[in-house]
């Protein structure tokens, strides 16, 4: 497989139309607590974000869920916008504590959403794309100990098995997880996320018991029906040192590298943890790696890593580390409250952030077109190819500053993201990677978890006043470049 430069691929982005593969899909994304509204309606019950963003100081403005984009009462509309917007799939996501309300029965009304949003998008020609778990763990689930313990691990099999009695006879494509890195660090380490707990070894356990989670219902559903596309979706990136030539700068890269991507991808995909990170927790918090020894029972690595279909790539942003600090150091992105926030990085001493001048968006985030190529060129040679796992980005969006004027949302910036992060896929394709699809994040500007409705991810505006959605410059980019199946440079004079 022959590599491609930074240089090389900008240069390719901006030299001539290119197109994406045959049967490459173009879809986007959501999440059930983001969008869906209707929090205690037809027996859905409170899920950790229910309960997290009722804590004081927890979330922006105090936002919470209970109304977000109302998708729980528009989803004909929403799915007919989607279908104008010449979307080949739509990813979501379904809410447990709406199929089964405290972890406890299955609830019929609450699986009637599903069926029916699964029949609008079929009937659409909208292939759906099913996500079991995007972080909103029911609540009396957690106050039972949550993911730290192997019974939600059981409780989640037993939910999803209810999810594919009621789809499975519709919907192909299913993801157990949504960015365990999430779900179990940023979650129960740093207390950024629900359930904000402040624990090395509860989020240590939290990524075990998820992974096992995750590899039961691979398991599982595969016994099932032999014909469904399986996979799991992780949130990488590319750790890279502030400066090669120092050997304290290329540690905190590794150390980057290991907590965030190794610690998911090594056992999914090799049946081990990385045992570089192994030792680097155990320097600090050795309780947790004995903690997790413990919980690790015979056959787990075996039921973690069963094989993928498909592996879901999500990429927003890099990371450009080193062991001194920056003196201009790059603004924090992931703690929009005056809640304390501990570091999601288990080994963290001596990791500092460094800026190197690239745009950023309002999330603070870097803009890094050609980290995405370089990402899935590494994550296809050392893991995905050598099993046959195909690569999805089913995540990649950026939040700016949108304003509203008139009925149109001129977001260049959106635009040039959306334009220069599919060139980068197409870069990797160019390169032999074996990429299908990609899924913008996020349809719908929505509710943004501890930024409440601060920040907009959408390609949609939406009016959360009047829930008036809005199709950005960004969307009708989209619908161009879908249309064509191809990037053509320049777009066209508005």
């Amino acid at each position: 497989m022959s590599t491609i430069s930074r240089e090389e691929s900008a240069l390719m982005s901006t030299t001539a139309p290119r197109s994406f593969p045959t049967g490459f899909l173009f879809g986007a994304a959501t999440a059930a607590y983001q969008i869906e509204g209707a929090a205690f309606e037809d027996g859905r019950t409170a899920s950790i974000w229910d309960a997290f963003s009722r804590v004081p100081g927890a979330v922006i403005n105090a936002d919470n869920g209970d109304v977000a984009c109302d998708h729980y009462h528009r989803s004909r509309d929403d799915v007919a916008l989607m279908k104008d917007l010449g979307l080949d799939t739509y990813r979501f996501s379904v809410s447990w504590s709406r199929v089964r309300p405290d972890g406890g029965p299955v609830n019929a009304k609450g699986l009637d959403f599903y069926k029916r949003l699964v029949d609008d998008l079929r009937g659409a020609d909208i292939i759906p794309w099913l996500t079991l778990y995007h972080w909103d763990l029911p609540q009396a689930i957690e106050e039972r100990g949550g993911w730290t313990v192997r019974s939600t691990a059981e409780q989640f099999t037993e939910y999803a098995l209810s999810v594919h009695d009621a789809l499975g006879d519709r919907v192909e494509n299913w993801t157990t997880l949504n960015e365990p890195w999430c779900s179990s660090f940023l979650s129960y380490t740093a207390g950024v996320h629900a359930p904000g707990r402040y624990s090395v070894t509860d989020g240590v356990l939290a990524a075990h018991h998820l992974l096992l989670g995750h590899g039961s219902v691979l398991r599982e559903l595969r016994e099932r029906d032999a014909a469904l596309k399986l996979g799991v979706t992780l949130n990488l990136t590319v750790a890279e040192p502030a400066d090669p030539a120092v050997p304290g700068d290329v540690d905190a890269a590794r150390r980057i590298d290991g907590q965030f991507n190794r610690w998911f991808l090594d056992p999914i995909f090799r049946g081990q943890y990385p045992a570089d990170t192994i030792e680097d927790i155990r320097a600090v918090a050795p309780e947790a790696i004995d903690a997790l020894d413990a919980a690790t029972l015979p056959g787990d690595l075996e039921t973690i890593s069963q094989h993928l279909d498909a592996l879901g790539v999500n990429y927003y942003h890099g990371e450009f580390v080193g062991a001194t600090p920056d003196p201009k150091p790059p603004l924090p992105g992931d703690a929009p409250t005056d809640r304390v926030a501990a570091s999601p990085f288990p080994s963290h001493e001596h990791i500092f952030w460094h800026e190197r001048g690239l745009p950023r968006t309002s999330m603070h985030w870097e803009v890094q077109p050609a980290g995405l190529t370089e990402l899935l060129q590494r994550v296809w040679t050392e893991y995905a190819q050598p099993v046959g796992t195909a690569l999805y980005v089913t995540e990649n969006g950026a939040a700016f500053d949108d304003v509203l004027e008139g009925d149109r949302v001129h977001d260049a910036e959106r635009v040039d993201f959306l334009r220069d992060h599919l060139g980068a896929i197409v870069d990797a394709v160019d390169a032999g990677v074996d990429v299908r699809g990609y899924f913008y994040w996020s349809l719908l500007d929505n509710y943004e978890w501890a930024w409440g409705y601060e920040k907009r991810f959408g390609i949609v505006h939406v009016d959360y006043d009047t829930q008036v959605r809005t199709p950005k410059d960004s969307a009708l980019e989209y619908r161009r470049v879908i249309a064509a199946r191809a990037i053509d440079v320049p777009p066209p004079v508005k």
